[in-house]
């Protein structure tokens, strides 16, 4: 199935931050099947090569990603997750401003990313338990480069299938992105309402 295209896959690895390992996920109910977790990333999967294959501009592209985002991924506990503690010292406006801001901040920063990635492959190759959820395996193929590893982690929570984490050879989304919103938190003095703000120039 083809998705991404680019000769130098490093480009994107950079972009992407430091390597992590696989944080918890929230609770979440039991009935999730391995392959209904590679069903779901098949699915992700197609859409991203949909929208990447568009020939539309960057931010009709990015808005694309952002709609891609909200259907197949757990967009408020991510958002919860990479602020952390400050999370709870939010008032509810806050928290919602801070939610959609850090879900047009990701759009935009992996779609950057994956647009780089036009005519490569992927492909799901297995899916395993792990705590509250399942880890699916994919393997990426660029023309020229080896093959690399991309692993989404999948739970399902009030009967619904999403995505929270996603790993490229190791690299954490989740992990990533939480030392960058603190970061941009520390620039801000610490105020929700600033980081609210820069995160809408991000990415």
């Amino acid at each position: 199935m083809p998705i991404f295209k680019t000769s130098n896959r490093r480009t994107f690895l950079a972009g992407i931050g430091a390597t992590g390992t696989i944080l918890a996920l929230p609770s979440a109910g039991f009935s999730l099947t391995k392959a209904d977790a590679e069903k779901l990333i098949n699915r992700l999967s197609d859409d991203i090569f949909k929208v990447i294959n568009s020939g539309k501009s960057g931010p009709a592209m990015y808005k694309d990603f952002d709609r891609i985002f909200g259907k197949y991924a757990a967009v408020n506990a991510i958002a919860r997750t990479c602020l952390g503690p400050p999370w709870r010292g939010a008032t509810p406006a806050q928290q919602k401003a801070y939610t959609a801001a850090f879900r047009e901040y990701l759009s935009r920063k992996y779609g950057k990313r994956f647009r780089e990635f036009i005519g490569s492959e992927i492909n799901v190759v297995s899916a395993r338990a792990v705590k509250s959820g399942v880890l699916v395996k994919s393997l990426v193929t660029f023309k020229g480069s080896a093959p690399f590893i991309v692993e989404w982690q999948v739970f399902e929570r009030n009967g619904k299938q999403q995505m929270f984490d996603l790993y490229i050879e190791g690299i954490s989304m989740i992990k990533t992105e939480r030392e960058e919103v603190g970061s941009m938190l520390d620039r801000s003095g610490g105020k929700v309402a600033k980081l609210i703000t820069r995160l809408k120039a991000a990415g």
